[in-house]
């Protein structure tokens, strides 16, 4: 069974940066789309970025140009580097891994209700970012 940890929230100040961590086990998928989601209480899930294990990667428009979504194959880990945090960045962040999809698909799975859309969610990491 697919397990994901998330680790690297925190609190920082307009600008900063914080690198998050999803770290995987008991993942067999040889083709895989893993990516980050993020929610605020009260709003919907909304898909921040994803990447596939080809490498490919996609990203919301709002965190294009800020946010680096990456993956190490050999510590099973995939991470979202966040720089130039804003304000509207605050929300508790989650992890998702499913077989492979397109990207429009994994999105749309990650941000249905409830979480039987995809394969696996971490448990979610908060970040905080103040003004």
């Amino acid at each position: 069974q697919v397990q994901l940890a998330e680790s690297g929230g925190g609190s920082v100040q307009a600008g900063g940066s914080l690198k998050l961590s999803c770290e995987a086990s008991g993942y067999n998928y040889r083709s895989f789309c893993m990516g980050w989601f993020r929610q605020v209480p009260g709003k919907k899930r909304e898909g921040v970025a994803a990447i596939d294990s080809d490498g490919m990667t996609t990203y919301a428009d709002s965190v294009k140009g800020r946010f680096t979504i990456g993956i190490d194959n050999a510590k099973n880990t995939m991470y979202l580097q966040m720089n130039s945090l804003k304000p509207e960045d605050t929300a508790m962040y989650y992890c998702a891994a499913h077989r492979i999809v397109s990207f429009s698909a994994f999105m749309e799975l990650g941000t249905g209700e409830g979480r039987d859309g995809l394969d696996a969610w971490g448990q979610g990491t908060l970040v905080t970012v103040s003004s």
